[in-house]
């Protein structure tokens, strides 16, 4: 299996930012432009970019959706995903029919789990899932909510449906530079059986290369780290192009 880098932009505002374990009060700016961040990743080597529209995480709904289509449609070197603000198959038909390449559910997996599958099977290998965990249970709406479902119960409930890719993220590294939880990715990986991308906590090259040693790991979303400079995106690429 190779290893994929996904260098992320989040947006709030039009702008890219960042939040502290998905707290919007702890919002770092770090530019705003989010196509010009996009080129920026996708003259770097970047495959693939994670976009996040954390405007419509919170409000339920598209807000930031032209920036990820001028991206898709004006970058056509990089493949695009896109989570946060998904709740209808209008939703995911509309940045489809635009060129984005991969679209993430994530709250509406969890409010209409019946829907979600219908989803997967339709559109098959275009539509990841997005399971974000608190303490091991389901986390949504822009991670202001926790449910009493476990993360592995509802990967494995997807993954039986047909689901070939999850995004899971670990809210309490989320931002903070702490190191990803490779364990809990791990038993997501290992329950479902199916690709399974890290997201939360990266903060060095060793992260990226024991995220990529391990067993059903397909990828690592990476923000905070190349915002701060703790490493360049090419030097990411380099650390996992020989797994």
């Amino acid at each position: 299996m190779s290893f994929t880098i996904y260098p992320a932009i989040d947006m709030r505002g039009g702008n890219c930012v960042r939040l502290l374990q998905g707290d919007y009060e702890k919002e770092t700016i770090y530019g705003d432009s989010p196509f010009n961040m996009a080129q920026s990743f996708a003259a770097a080597g970047a495959e693939w970019i994670h976009m996040v529209d954390l405007d419509g995480a919170k409000d339920g709904k598209r807000v930031n959706d032209r920036f990820v289509i001028e991206a898709a449609q004006k970058l056509s070197n990089v493949n695009i995903q896109i989570g946060g603000g998904i709740r209808s198959e209008e939703d995911i038909l509309h940045y489809l029919e635009n060129g984005i390449d991969r679209v993430i559910i994530g709250s509406i997996a969890v409010a209409k789990p019946e829907f979600a599958i219908e989803m997967i099977r339709k559109y098959r290998g275009k539509i990841a899932v997005g399971i974000d965990a608190k303490n091991g249970f389901v986390a949504t709406h822009g991670w202001l909510d926790t449910s009493k479902l476990k993360a592995v119960e509802l990967g494995k409930r997807f993954a039986d449906a047909g689901a070939e890719t999850f995004i899971f993220t670990d809210i309490a590294t989320d931002g903070t530079l702490a190191g990803p939880n490779i364990t809990a990715v791990c038993e997501m990986a290992e329950v479902t059986g199916k690709n399974v991308i890290a997201s939360g906590g990266v903060s060095s090259l060793a992260d990226l290369k024991a995220l990529s040693a391990a067993e059903g790991i397909s990828g690592a979303i990476v923000g905070k780290a190349l915002y701060e400079n703790r490493f360049t995106l090419k030097e990411a690429l380099e650390e996992v192009e020989h797994k």
